[in-house]
């Protein structure tokens, strides 16, 4: 950092290489009657985690602390004033040598007469053998100035033996450990462990979180009883959990060294208790707590929605969703939202221009503000036919928050309560209750008599529904909810639900972890797969040995499913022959080692068991790969024998730091359709409904099912009327991180810490089925626009200072099938193209003092090459014939 930092390093391995016999000091004491001089300094950096040609702030503080006994008794109780006189500050002006500015690069400021004042005032010490019991002192003042004389104060505490114990300091009730030795004392302090007042929020989904690694350490040198001299060194690191680079890196240092102590001081006051001795000091002392209050921050330059609305008439928004820079005004909104009043909310509700609204809705539940929440309340009329659209973008910004509120989940319910709805909101409304009571858990929150509500309503209506439909719902609602008390109703209808009612249940069972799926749910899994009391549809079964090969799968479990192979219809048999060769080339698959053991065997591992051919196909691979992130893309094709598609499910997992997330996973599911061609089924299944469909999960939220068509007619139907128009998926702004922290120093600064991101998403998904040609094509188009907001401040009485990034990406997905199934064998082509991903990164950092004020922005942007992804030689053999047969026509 600078000269003076280097000396104190060097002093600390000198520290540790004097440092060698354990053993206990001498009881820690100031003697009345002189006054004792320490010089104090604090040193504080703050800059990125990335090492970038940009560089942060950095800040010194140095004083001269005097200490002098005002009383003690004969327990070893003592009490101390404690006082700052010659307060100088330094700050970092490396940016005027840069711009050829000849003076010391380290440019002092001058206090203002208020601050120095503040400053000046004592604080008053109840000192216990080196433990802080209370700290005394005048309540008013800047509470920054009087976090910085906490800071000062809690170098004062030790213990002068070796072992951990749990202290209270400027950081909080900590733990801490002691580790003494001859003459000198190094105490660490588990920061992760610290607790302090409620203050701030974070996401759910740890994957949209934050890394925080603090350490600290101080080191003590004492001759007798005296403190001769403190060096106290902390750092943090905070980054986002999926890009490291996104964050900052704060490092204090404080040094407090004795001066001198032969001054005379004030005279002791003896044969009194504490109380009497605070008594007589004219300053009549409050008692003040030693542990940091955390203090927020107002932003006075902040646009207000109440000026905002004064010029919405004039104002024209370019509402593409899935464009960043319509996601930058999102984030301005969440803002905005957070600080406005419920008229001002209900207002931009009521005026702004219809295509606008639904945009509004989303910033309005992602701000989660109680005046938000009410005006949505108001706003929305779940009984008017003409909202449905509006009232399905509120629910689904509700399944989505970040971190919902018991508010939030109490609107949903009072909103779905006894009222005629329209059947998508009020199905699109159970499912959303799951997530929300999901997540609240999640959270700690179990508790809320609103969450056990949430789960009465969706059980009890189970119970109760004889529709199939219905139970579809609710069993998806649960998926969402994903609590392991209700896995023995997932069990219930997976083993006795009929056709899609069991498959929805044995789905939901797979979602949960390894520690969930027990013994009991493995034989029910058993029972389902092995057909032991009835027959189930090929879905159900092959989730069912999905379950029993996924989570720490017993040798027999793996031996019993590749025997059943040769019972098995071909395509069935063919995909999961395919699963199990997908989890052979997994490092990772819990399967795997027992699996390569087993296949050893050739009665098992011939061509007799493993020779059946079909289309059926199963297999996931890397996407892109990072230090902190890795994305991977699955796809399973599951085919009837008479080789038309029966499902089909696509996805995106990313996986960070032990997280993982369900970015994306899209399910297209059809069946019957051997019927319209005259020909009967070959599978072993009963005769089907026509129906086609599509079920979709994004960021670990299930959505509402949607249905292309349903029985001969509603096929018809949609094939002469359709407009060729794409069905609209999910459309709206998501927030995805929303985290905000105060970071408590050691030196009695304080660091706020916000990252927020959101991304505004456009999916839409098409199925065109041409009966003439025997064509069918599908096609699902991902659009979105991401924006990610970093910032770390610094706020002291006489500095600020901050780092910012902001980083954006606009990326598009689209992912096509064409089906031919005019001939035998049915032929599909699979094509997942990525567009080309433009990025651009902004670097901020910005320093103020009594003096002056500069902010410094440097930036990088580029663009990653659009490509099509391979997905397997079968595919791509068929994508060719087809592609050829097109050219030829």
């Amino acid at each position: 950092m600078n000269s003076q930092a280097a000396s104190g390093h060097i002093w600390l391995i000198l520290f540790f290489l004097t440092s060698s016999a354990k053993g206990n000091l001498e009881t820690p004491s100031f003697q009345p009657g002189i006054l004792y001089r320490y010089r104090y300094s604090l040193d504080v950096q703050l800059d990125y985690v990335s090492r970038l040609s940009l560089r942060g702030s950095w800040m010194r503080a140095e004083a001269l602390v005097q200490v002098h006994l005002l009383w003690r008794n004969h327990a070893g109780e003592q009490l101390l004033q404690i006082q700052i006189h010659d307060l100088k500050v330094h700050h970092d002006s490396e940016h005027e040598k840069s711009q050829n500015v000849t003076r010391d690069p380290y440019t002092e400021i001058v206090l203002g007469r208020e601050d120095t004042a503040e400053l000046k005032l004592p604080v008053f010490l109840h000192w216990n053998n080196g433990k802080v019991e209370g700290i005394y002192g005048d309540g008013g003042g800047k509470p920054l100035t009087l976090d910085l004389k906490r800071g000062l104060i809690s170098l004062f505490q030790f213990q002068p033996h070796s072992g951990t114990a749990t202290e209270e300091d400027v950081s909080g009730s900590c733990q801490v450990t002691y580790v003494v030795s001859k003459d000198s004392i190094v105490k660490t302090k588990d920061l992760h462990s610290c607790t302090m007042l409620k203050f701030g929020f974070t996401s759910v989904n740890k994957i949209f979180g934050v890394l925080w690694q603090p350490t600290s350490k101080s080191f003590y040198s004492v001759q007798g009883s005296l403190i001769q001299s403190v060096l106290s060194e902390e750092s943090h690191t905070v980054s986002s959990t999926l890009k490291s680079s996104i964050g900052t890196k704060i490092l204090s240092r404080q040094q407090l060294e004795l001066v001198s102590s032969s001054m005379p001081g004030p005279a002791e006051t003896l044969g009194q208790s504490l109380q009497e001795a605070l008594a007589d000091i004219p300053e009549k002392p409050k008692p003040i707590s030693i542990i940091s209050e955390p203090i927020k921050k107002i932003c006075l330059r902040c646009p207000s929605l109440k000026t905002y609305l004064k010029t919405l008439g004039k104002r024209r928004m370019k509402m593409d969703v899935s464009k960043v820079s319509t996601t930058w005004q999102f984030h301005r909104f969440i803002q905005m939202l957070r600080d406005a009043k419920k008229r001002d909310v209900l207002q931009l509700l009521r005026k702004a221009p219809e295509k606008m609204v639904p945009f509004f809705i989303d910033a309005a539940v992602a701000a989660q503000s109680a005046a938000s929440l009410a005006a949505l309340s108001e706003f929305l009329d779940f009984s008017n036919k003409g909202q449905v659209p509006l009232l399905e973008q509120f629910l689904y910004a509700a399944a989505f928050s970040p971190r919902p509120s018991k508010e939030l989940l109490r609107l949903v319910l009072d909103k779905l309560n006894g009222k005629e709805l329209d059947p998508a909101i009020w199905e699109t409304g159970i499912i959303v209750i799951g997530s929300l009571v999901g997540k609240l858990c999640r959270m700690k929150l179990c508790g809320l008599q609103e969450v056990g509500l949430g789960m009465e309503t969706v059980l009890r209506s189970l119970r109760d529904t004889r529709e199939k439909s219905e139970m579809i719902i609710y069993l998806l609602s649960l998926r969402n909810a994903l609590l392991p008390e209700t896995i023995p109703t997932l069990l219930h209808y997976a083993e006795e639900g009929s056709g899609m009612v069991s498959g929805t249940a044995v789905a939901a069972l797979q979602r949960f972890s390894s520690q969930h799926i027990t013994s009991e749910v493995k034989k029910a899994m058993r029972r389902v797969f092995h057909q032991k009391n009835r027959n189930y549809e090929k879905v159900s079964r092959l989730a069912a040995a999905e379950i029993l090969l996924d989570n720490e799968p017993l040798p027999m479990d793996i031996t019993n499913i590749l025997l059943a192979t040769r019972e098995l219809e071909r395509e069935m048999s063919t995909f999961l022959r395919s699963k199990i060769q997908n989890s052979l080339h997994s490092q990772h698959h819990p399967a795997a080692k027992a699996m390569k053991e087993i296949l050893k065997d050739p009665q098992i591992n011939n061509y007799n068991y493993l020779s059946k051919a079909g289309s059926s196909s199963s297999f996931s691979r890397p996407l892109a790969a990072t230090d902190d992130m890795l994305s991977a893309f699955s796809l399973e094709l599951l085919f009837t024998d008479s080789g038309f598609l029966r499902k089909s499910v696509s996805g995106f997992k990313l996986l960070s730091h032990g997280h993982q997330l369900q970015a994306a996973q899209v399910s297209i599911e059809a069946q019957g359709l051997e019927s319209v061609l005259g020909e009967s089924t070959t599978d072993g299944e009963e005769e089907q409904e026509l129906m086609a469909g599509m079920s979709a999960i994004f960021f670990d939220v299930q959505l509402r099912p949607i249905i292309f068509f349903q029985g001969y007619t509603d096929l018809m139907a949609k094939v002469l009327l359709s407009s060729g128009g794409p069905t609209s998926v999910v459309k709206g702004t998501v927030l995805l991180m929303d985290h905000e922290q105060v970071i408590p120093i050691q030196s009695g600064l304080q660091t706020v810490v916000k990252l927020q991101g959101a991304l505004g998403l456009d999916i839409s998904a098409n199925i065109d089925v041409n009966l003439w040609e025997q064509e069918s094509r599908t096609s699902i188009k991902t659009r979105g626009g991401l924006a990610i907001d970093f910032t770390a401040e610094i706020d002291a009485p006489f500095f600020q200072a901050s780092v910012k990034s902001q980083t954006e990406a606009e990326a598009s997905i689209n992912f096509d099938t064409a089906v031919r199934f005019a001939g035998n064998p049915v032929l599909m082509c699979l094509q997942l193209n990525e567009k080309q991903l433009p990025y651009r990164e902004i670097f901020t950092v910005s320093k103020s003092s009594m003096n002056q004020s500069i902010t410094v922005r440097k930036g990088r942007r580029g663009t990653i090459a659009g490509r099509e992804l391979p997905l397997h030689r079968a595919n791509s053999e068929m994508c060719k014939i087809l592609l050829t047969e097109a050219m030829e026509q």
